[in-house]
């Protein structure tokens, strides 16, 4: 009964907005959080270490050099697919808190899930992951099944505290979803298998699973008390490394990334109708990757190189994972992409600080930042 009882003060004076403390090994600092507790859903740019957990050979890890290379004090990999913090982390920093929230599975493996789950949050971000529960099977957590821990996780959190903590807490905490990519990976994988391009009738139909399945994802979260969401649109993934190391110019595959700008327009859409017309009290902001991307001059933001990625090896280094032995670039703040396909530690971090500050060109119909101070 102590425990609990110390607990519900916790989530009391978390939810009322008092400074949490949080500690970064080599910096001791106060971060006055803007939102209570975070709850991340993506894919290998948001997780955090869930896929180190998962069994099986062909399971995408993050968990050997020199991935994790610049992240504070330990310089080991951690299961992020960058060379240091990644957008999630970020997205976190810039909302008062040290870092992501942990993994769900790590949380489970050391039986940490309650009270973190209650006072930072969780990320259930899986590499691999995709919209549709067939992108990539087998080998990570897909959505909906992500949606489902967090089902399972709330319930946990309302036998510790109670349901009227947990409605008060979810209704202002931020959700922060990044996913998507894979699903166009896959799909033009399949199309190359057939040897054959999509038809009209094949991209309305791809469209209609993407927009039926994130639509599905976000109404569940919202009966279960989720009311802000941070949506973080689908980028470019026609110019990663991995897709222009294919074209004999190493330019960018513009069929594929107007297939990504069609379903970015539909994911606007629906957020818009959703709230509109199905959600009541739902907010949220949709952060623009594809716009950021295209328009930010990334010369003029300090990188040399937006084409190749940091660590791999061959052509744009695009024909190696980045593996212990591959070639490493030498200054990694200058890189684009950290690997083949997950941008580095700065630019995740100059995408999210965008998406925070409330640069409009970027966010619709609020910023990030809009969005955690939003009374709700």
């Amino acid at each position: 009964m102590g425990y609990e009882l110390a607990v519900k003060a916790l989530v009391a004076s978390i939810v009322l907005g008092v400074a949490v403390a949080g500690v970064e090994p080599s910096k001791k600092m106060m971060w006055r959080r803007q939102v209570p507790a975070m709850y991340v859903f993506g894919d290998s740019t948001m997780d955090v270490g869930n896929n180190n957990y998962l069994p099986g050979e062909e399971v995408p890890r993050a968990d050997k050099p020199y991935y994790g290379i610049d992240l504070p004090d330990s310089g080991k990999p951690t299961g992020r697919f960058s060379n240091g913090y990644n957008v999630a982390d970020f997205v976190a920093r810039n909302l008062g808190f040290e870092k992501s929230p942990r993994a769900y599975l790590e949380l489970k493996a050391r039986s940490h899930l309650i009270p973190s789950a209650i006072t930072s949050g969780v990320s259930y971000a899986s590499a691999g992951a995709g919209i549709l529960d067939s992108t990539n099977a087998g080998g990570n957590i897909p959505l909906s099944q992500q949606v489902r821990l967090f089902r399972s996780t709330m319930v946990e959190m309302d036998a510790t505290v109670g349901p009227q903590a947990v409605s008060r807490l979810l209704s202002k905490s931020l959700f922060l979803f990044g996913v998507g990519s894979n699903d166009f990976f896959a799909f033009a994988t399949e199309l190359a298998k057939r040897n054959r391009s999509a038809t009209q009738g094949d991209v309305a139909a791809f469209y209609g699973s993407l927009i039926s399945n994130y639509s599905a994802a976000i109404t569940e979260l919202y009966k279960l008390g989720a009311r802000k969401f941070g949506i973080i649109n689908v980028g470019p993934v026609g110019c990663v490394p991995r897709v222009r190391v294919l074209n004999a110019t190493g330019g960018c595959a513009d069929g594929m990334n107007q297939l990504v700008a069609g379903f970015d327009a539909a994911l606007e859409s629906l957020l818009a109708g959703l709230a509109a017309n199905k959600l009541p009290g739902l907010a949220y902001s949709l952060a623009d990757s594809f716009g950021f991307a295209a328009r930010t001059d990334p010369h003029a933001a300090g990188f040399v190189s937006d084409d190749s990625a940091c660590c791999g090896g061959g052509r744009l280094g695009a024909e190696a994972d980045c593996l212990p032995g591959a070639t490493l670039c030498a200054d990694r703040d200058r890189f684009l992409f950290w690997d083949r396909v997950h941008p580095t530690q700065r630019a995740a971090m100059l995408s999210a600080e965008a998406y925070y500050d409330g640069q409009a060109q970027f966010t619709k119909p609020i910023s990030f930042k809009q969005l955690a101070q939003k009374s709700s």
